[in-house]
């Protein structure tokens, strides 16, 4: 039985071979008999025929073809997160992808039948403020990074988690990750893998000054506050950016104040059974493999 009839096609703008993958997922989608709506800004001629989705009420399910920055792209044009989202690697690791372009012809099928199932992964409510005025609002899949945007020189960051004084991090930066980015940049600068299923916020700070200064998993509801704190030198390097999923960048000044959370909501991936986290780790990352002499 098909459970997503209306099926919504996105895809990397700047894919090699873009109209060639566009047009071997429609082929498939369309010999199950799903209507296909696409994301007329980034679908070129191979989808023209096909009418454009406008919101995600318009559909049931999002076909992401690309790799994980297109994935992090879409979630960030959503409004709602109640579409499901299918991921068709065309990128690098695809370490969010469920299933290759090459095996599409068979997994999608199955995909798109009962033996579908959701996985659900939280996402950061994240706040830019300066003074009373909101600079930025948004979302990160992902991670939101506060680190300094010009040459090495370490940055204080007060932080606060509920109202309560945690530390000030005297580093290059901090990163607030989700458990789906506690595999990402957090864990290049020595953060824990945290199961996607955990309600969670990592905080892994950036090359500490202080040994002392360890990562630490929080509960997703708790309120981060970082403040950041920077003095004038004569070099003028004193520039802090805020950078969510490595794709947007917010310019930050002396007091500025960032709010980050676990939203509410959470985004969904429709996959081939209910946990490929550990197989995804040992595929992707090369996780718990021997070093070969």
């Amino acid at each position: 039985m098909l459970m997503y009839k209306r099926v919504g096609i996105t895809v990397k703008s700047g894919l090699d071979y873009k109209n060639e993958a566009v047009t071997k997922v429609i082929e498939i989608l369309k010999s199950l008999g799903t209507e296909i709506l696409v994301d007329a800004s980034r679908v070129d001629e191979s989808g023209t025929e096909y009418p454009s989705y406008l919101s995600e009420d318009d559909i049931d399910l999002l076909v992401v073809i690309g790799g994980d920055g297109t994935i992090l792209r879409a979630i960030r044009d959503l409004k709602t997160f109640t579409t499901p989202i299918l991921s068709v690697n065309r990128g690098t690791v695809g370490f969010l992808a469920e299933t290759e372009l090459d095996e599409a012809k068979e997994i999608l099928p199955i995909l798109l039948s009962e033996e579908g199932v959701l996985e659900t992964r939280s996402i950061l409510d994240v706040k830019a403020m300066r003074g009373t005025e909101v600079i930025y609002s948004g979302y990160a899949l992902n991670e939101a990074v506060v680190a300094q945007g010009t040459i090495a020189r370490l940055v204080d960051l007060k932080t606060e988690v509920n109202g309560e004084d945690l530390t000030t991090f005297h580093a290059d930066g901090l990163i607030i990750a989700t458990p789906t980015g506690s595999t990402a940049y957090s864990l290049a600068a020595g953060g824990p893998i945290v199961h996607p299923a955990q309600l969670a916020t990592i905080l892994t700070p950036i090359n500490p000054h202080s040994f002392s200064q360890k990562p630490i998993v929080l509960p997703s509801s708790d309120e981060i506050k970082v403040t950041v704190l920077t003095k004038e030198n004569k070099f003028k390097d004193a520039e802090v950016i805020l950078t969510l999923d490595g794709q947007v960048y917010v310019p930050l000044k002396n007091g500025d104040v960032i709010h980050a959370s676990g939203c509410k909501t959470t985004v969904q991936f429709l996959r081939r059974k209910q946990d490929t986290f550990f197989g995804t780790l040992r595929t992707k990352l090369k996780w718990g493999e021997r070093l070969e002499n």
